[in-house]
């Protein structure tokens, strides 16, 4: 198991707000989305001209992560009431060269006295919706000019979610992959399915849990998993709308929270994190019958969070005294420590898009950003010291065959 060094201070800041969401953005995405438009130029030339412009971009190598900047999107707040403590969505920059989180929100959106409990971002660039006591509400991408700069915000939207007005709270949002499906759970269990952007009811269970606080689309957007607060796990078919399989409990297991990830065989496996009498485990379910391939124990306190990469490779674990764990996600071990990453209760994780950083949140107000290490690198590395180690052995034993140390001579 590695041990992370500790924290670039850059890497980590306080933002004043306690946090309770966060995701990336996509680089492109954002920079389509700054790019200067030419009021003088009708539509139909804009976009032709951005076609052509996409059309050398693709022809042009794409730059490293390290070399350019990524914003981080957060939620939180201190509620209602005179607590003093601001509502506000934040959007923050990290720069991978440097390995640094701007120390200032870039742009910071208040809303006043509802507290944006659960939060998701578009994957493409519609913008973000948030989940407050009563409501769920749509955001949109705002350029501000700065000068000569044109940077993001964010702004209310003109897209009323009707269909999620008066609804209570929800404590769970999740986009399909390709960004047509939403799902929607409910603090009173109820589970919503609409497309997207229509808004058109695909599923409306009102009942699917006595309180519904995680959901997750498989990478091919065929099923739904929800995860109810004390209860077991349940499949859901998004083509016909139906329940197709439980996924029942053992033991004193508490079912926390749920990812599907793709290996690269194509192969689809759904991790479920849960909460044990001796801590943590990870539990592991295969996704053509259904039924549970392993569990694991991994850390000795409750998970409060967890996520898994983009390719697959790992999963990441928030605990309630603060530390963020990277598991392996072939032989579930802890790979990285992180001890004390905030100094409270970590309530998201979120990997950037190109599996090279994380970034957790937490009630005490920070987000950080922890980069992946090149893991082929380390394990190059040792495997050179057991050749070297077993060539030195080899050597040793020839002379004491022969009875002649050459030192001795």
């Amino acid at each position: 198991m590695g041990k992370s060094r500790e924290a670039d201070p850059q890497s980590l800041q306080k933002y004043g707000v306690p946090l309770y969401s966060a995701a990336w953005l996509p680089y492109k995405e954002l920079r389509s989305k700054l790019q200067p438009r030419d009021d003088h130029v009708d539509s139909s030339k804009q976009q032709e001209q951005q076609q052509q412009q996409e059309e050398e971009e693709e022809k042009i190598p794409k730059p490293s992560a390290s070399s350019h900047e990524h914003y981080v999107v957060l939620a939180g707040g201190g509620g209602e009431g005179s607590s003093g403590i601001p509502n506000a969505v934040l959007l923050s920059c990290f720069d991978f060269s440097s390995n640094s989180l701007s120390s200032q929100p870039v742009a910071k959106l208040g809303l006043g006295s509802q507290l944006p409990y659960r939060m998701v971002v578009h994957p493409g660039r519609d913008g973000v919706i948030c989940a407050f006591p009563s409501s769920c509400r749509f955001f949109d991408w705002d350029e501000v000019k700065d000068n000569e700069d044109h940077k993001l915000g964010l702004k209310p939207s003109k897209k009323v979610l009707t269909q999620l007005e008066d609804v209570g709270q929800q404590l769970a949002l999740a986009f399909n992959s390709d960004s047509s499906v939403l799902a929607v759970g409910g603090e009173d269990g109820n589970l919503r399915v609409f497309k997207w952007p229509g808004m058109e009811i695909i599923l409306n269970e009102t009942q699917a849990h006595a309180s519904l606080k995680d959901l997750c689309f498989s990478p091919d957007g065929k099923f739904l998993v929800s995860m109810g607060q004390r209860d077991l796990g349940r499949v859901w078919d998004v083509t016909s709308s139906t329940a197709v399989a439980s996924l029942p409990k053992e033991n004193d297991e508490i079912f926390a929270s749920c990812r599907f990830s793709q290996k690269s065989d194509q192969a689809q496996v759904l991790y479920i994190a849960a909460i044990t009498d001796k801590g943590s485990s990870i539990v592991t379910w295969n996704t053509s019958s259904w039924k549970r391939m392993s569990s694991k124990h991994v850390a000795r306190e409750p998970v409060s969070s967890f996520n898994v990469s983009p390719d697959g490779k790992l999963l990441a674990m928030g605990m309630t005294q603060g530390d963020v764990l990277l598991v392996n996600s072939t032989n579930l071990r802890v790979q990285t420590l992180i001890r004390k990453a905030h100094l409270g209760i970590v309530t998201a994780l979120a990997f950037s898009h190109d599996s090279r950083a994380l970034v957790s949140a937490s009630m005490d107000s920070s987000a950080r950003v922890t980069l992946i290490e090149d893991n082929k690198s380390a394990a190059g590395g040792s495997s050179m010291q057991i050749i070297i180690f077993i060539i030195i052995l080899a050597i040793a034993a020839y002379f004491l065959k022969n009875e002649v140390l050459p030192f001795l001579v």
